[in-house]
């Protein structure tokens, strides 16, 4: 560990002795900055060796320009949008109660994207990085301007995560005096949309808003949802080099949850609820500021600082006897009392980092470092008695039965440098310790039952960890366009003291459990062929020690779902993704429009290598998933037809074929065809869609506790149009 701080110092002398000699003062004028963000034709491109202060340089990776796509983003169809990188799996399950889909790559748990990490505008959007690495917040796709994805440990300068890092990038001011978005959407099951934004730059100051409100009925009974979320965001720019930003995001909603069905009840009816009382909100607050300061052309540095103060508040009846359990009238003629779930979330993030370009051996090297300094303050309440009614009320009428407050620290500096062996090869290696240290305090129930206490106490527990990852990187570029890359990582995953406490009522926790940890392995070749080809193709091997996983266990008559250490798996297979400009490529000159084909494909075989599941295919872990494309555009029209297909996959370790209370089994293969279409007048746009268009019954997720018990079901079809109308200062309407 010595060793490595000696050498991030000696290098970081370096490089400022590089720095402040290019300092000097010359006669030569300065240019205003030009920025590229990366490579694309239409949807999907990469980014460049490094861009702002990361390096990016034979990492495999992904941005999608959200505008450039049509598809249904009132709702954030991620089917649609994040469904065209190659080997995505998708939870839908924002209609089932949760106010955001999940994500995942190469077989890893998909509930809630709780692998991967999340961001908007470089910053962490999740509740808690460690203890509670769920996002319940996302930006509507309207205001974004870009995703950038990036896998599994190739995201090393964002922490150590297995699953990678998923970046939404917001817009932000036009550059005339004011711009105004004000788009309204109206669709099947009740849904109205209305998002409405204002954005600008005056003199050295740039601001942007937005505004959303979301209402719908829903599809299943009991699934009524409201939501409102906006931002906010201030940009002072006094020079060319030196930029200082602040940022508000909120979330207002109410979410009613149909809960989750067996398969009986699925396949009689996926659209029926047996839960008329279950009810969550998850009002969100961030708060950024940022510094950016540019030295000189070579040397720039970043600093963002951000605080999220959150709530989960969740009064439902809950899965004590699995998805049929019927919500039935006591003698007294009331219900019986609903449980009540309050968790609050402080979460306080700070991240340097500083990128300079320096010469080395005749070439042209770039070197970046990075400091994260986290800390959390997670509080979980759970098991109190709530009220007997039906509407949304968290009156708590009992003491708790379990009341925890767990505190994270996180101390983690990474280097990353790339050096150029020749103008087309380069090697980029990478260094990241990770400091963590947790603290419990509170009480919860003894589910262990291994004295004769009903709770098990922690008073100031701590436990403190630090380990080092490594990366390395390299990239050939064939030529102009085209590049071959590999990338060999490390990733990890801590167990914290939140995660060794049960959330539902009958779910237990090994209480031995293991951090996780894992390696990958990624080689590819992309590139950009003239104005017609678009493509990337991969092959990946994952090695992940001491997986977690949930597993089906009975105790005399009690089936409850157990937490633990499943064992060792592997993952590897191919992503693919091929995009062909017909019209307006191939043929560059017509009369007929543009005409593209794209298709995103994945195949993962991800199967336990030791352990009890040796064999077994890891839950949650897809085969195959292609999606197949066709944009076109003519003048001002355009539309885009996707066909999506996600192979079977199983929901549990052992890999259950069936159960009778739904929690654990088969998730069927399903195929999705989705049609969306724009056309613009001025400064307006109409838009129409179908989701789902032949109406398939399907579902991609099953869960032991919250928002089911047992299946989700996905949505069925969804007609929806809308108009929107942009006004900008150079608008002859403005």
């Amino acid at each position: 560990m010595k060793l490595f701080f000696v050498s991030c110092f000696c290098l970081i002398v370096s490089v400022f002795n590089n720095l402040l000699l290019a300092q000097a003062p010359d006669s030569t004028y300065v240019l205003k900055e030009v920025i590229v963000t990366g490579n694309h034709m239409n949807g999907i491109g990469w980014l460049n060796d490094f861009s702002g202060q990361t390096i990016y340089s034979g990492m495999k990776n992904e941005v999608l320009e959200i505008d450039s796509l049509d598809a249904n983003k009132a709702i954030n169809n991620t089917r649609q949008i994040i469904g065209r990188i190659p080997g995505v799996n998708i939870t839908e399950n924002e209609m089932g109660g949760f106010t955001a889909n999940g994500i995942s790559f190469r077989g890893l748990n998909p509930y809630q994207s709780i692998e991967t990490n999340t961001r908007q505008n470089g910053y962490n959007i999740s509740a808690d990085l460690y203890g509670y690495n769920e996002a319940y917040y996302l930006p509507p796709m309207e205001a974004v301007k870009s995703i950038t994805i990036l896998r599994d440990g190739a995201a090393l300068a964002f922490g150590p995560q297995l699953g990678g890092m998923v970046n939404y990038e917001l817009k932000d001011g036009s550059p005339q005096p004011v711009s105004i978005t004000s788009s309204q959407t109206g669709g099947s099951y009740g849904l109205f949309n209305s998002f409405n934004s204002i954005g600008g730059t005056i003199n050295n100051f740039k601001y942007y808003g937005f505004l959303q409100y979301r209402r719908l009925e829903g599809w299943r009974a009991n699934s009524q949802q409201t939501q409102w979320s906006g931002f906010a965001s201030l940009e002072y720019n006094p020079t060319d080099r030196l930029q200082i930003g602040i940022e508000y995001t909120m979330l207002r909603n109410l979410i009613r949850m149909p809960g989750g069905l067996n398969d009986s009840l699925f396949y009689a009816d996926p659209q029926q609820s047996l839960r008329s009382r279950n009810w969550l909100d998850s009002p969100w607050n961030i708060l950024s500021a940022h510094i950016n300061y540019k030295f000189n052309d070579k040397a720039s540095v970043s600093f963002i600082s951000s605080y999220l103060l959150s709530q989960r508040n969740l009064i439902w009846r809950n899965e004590d006897g699995g998805p049929a359990a019927i919500d039935s009238i006591t003698s007294s003629l009331t219900y019986i009392p609903r449980e009540l779930e309050r968790e609050y979330f402080n979460t306080f993030t700070n991240e340097l980092r500083f990128l300079s370009n320096y010469n080395l051996l005749g070439e042209e090297q770039t070197f970046s470092f990075g400091l994260r300094a986290a800390y959390s303050h997670l509080i979980r309440r759970v098991g109190a008695d709530g009220t007997t009614g039906t509407d949304f009320d968290l009156t708590q009428l009992s003491p708790w039965e379990q009341d925890m407050n767990f505190y994270t620290t996180n101390i983690a500096p990474y280097l990353e440098n790339i050096f150029h062996i020749t103008d087309a090869l380069s090697i980029t290696p990478g260094l990241r310790l990770e400091y963590l240290s947790t603290k419990a305090d509170g009480y919860a129930p003894n589910k262990a039952g291994d004295s004769g206490n009903e709770y098990v106490y922690a008073n100031n527990k701590k436990s403190t960890s630090t380990f080092l990852l490594g990366s390395v990187s390299a990239e050939l570029k064939a030529s102009d366009n085209t590049n071959f890359y590999l990338n060999l990582s490390q990733s990890y995953r801590p167990i914290t003291y939140s995660d060794l406490t049960p959330f539902g009522s009958i779910a237990k926790i090994d209480q031995n459990l293991k951090d996780a940890s894992a390696y990958d392995i990624d080689f590819g070749f992309r590139g950009i062929v003239g104005s017609f080809l678009n493509f990337d193709v991969s092959f990946f091997y994952m090695h992940v020690k001491n997986d977690i996983g949930i597993i089906e266990q009975t105790y005399d008559t009690l089936t409850y779902q157990f937490k633990t250490n499943t064992g060792a798996d592997d993952h590897k297979g191919m992503e693919m993704y091929a995009e062909l400009n017909l019209l307006g490529g191939l043929i560059p000159d017509n009369e007929f429009g543009r005409l593209g084909i794209y298709n995103s494909f994945g195949y993962t075989e991800a199967r336990y290598v030791s352990g009890e599941y040796n064999g077994n295919y890891v839950p949650y872990a897809p085969k195959y998933t292609n999606r197949l494309g066709i944009d076109y555009s003519l003048g001002a029209f355009s539309m885009n037809i996707q066909h999506s297909y996600t192979a079977a996959s199983y929901g549990d370790p052992a890999n259950t074929n069936f159960s009778p209370d739904g929690l654990v089994g088969i998730i069927p293969s399903y195929s999705v065809i989705d049609i969306s279409a724009a056309y613009k007048i001025s400064d307006y746009e109409f838009r129409f869609g179908v989701n789902n268009l032949t109406n398939k019954k399907y579902f991609t997720m099953r869960t032991d506790e919250y928002p089911g018990p047992g299946i989700i079901p996905s949505i069925g079809r969804m007609i929806y149009a809308g108009i929107s109308l942009n006004i900008s200062g150079n608008s002859k309407n403005y």
